[in-house]
């Protein structure tokens, strides 16, 4: 088990607000100095318009009160939060990717049909009774 998760967290703006008014509130709050709390490592921040910002963090599990109490204090009344636990998806994608090439590999071999499923027989059916792909929809 990993020691860190991940945590992604939607910074919606209040769009009732200019940017001006918003970065003052920020900056009131001292949030480009308080956030994310100490011990917390952003993987990534983006702007995305017309959503706002979205953060994504990486941290001990133990320090996720520690993100939700610095939100409330820092955050509320710019934005509106939204909290998704996330992972990294790179290496299962590697891993999805080389097993699909092998099954291509697979499938290419000399002799072997890859063109028609498997057809199947239910119990009491004669091979020329079976149905391609089995017996259900």
């Amino acid at each position: 088990m990993t020691d860190t998760v991940m945590l992604t967290v939607f910074l919606r703006h209040d769009q009732s607000k200019n940017l001006a008014q918003l970065q003052g509130c920020l900056d009131e709050r001292d949030w480009w100095n308080r956030f994310p709390p100490r011990g917390v490592e952003v993987v990534t921040w983006n702007v995305v318009m017309g959503i706002g910002q979205i953060v994504t963090l990486r941290l001990p599990p133990a320090l996720i009160p520690a993100v939700n109490v610095e939100l409330e204090h820092s955050a509320w009344g710019v934005f509106s939060t939204e909290f998704f636990p996330s992972y990294d998806f790179m290496p299962v994608h590697a891993r999805l990717t080389r097993e699909a090439a092998q099954r291509k590999a697979e499938a290419a071999t000399p002799g072997r049909d890859t063109t028609a499923p498997a057809a199947s027989t239910a119990p009491g059916q004669t091979p020329s009774q079976a149905t391609p792909g089995g017996n259900g929809p």
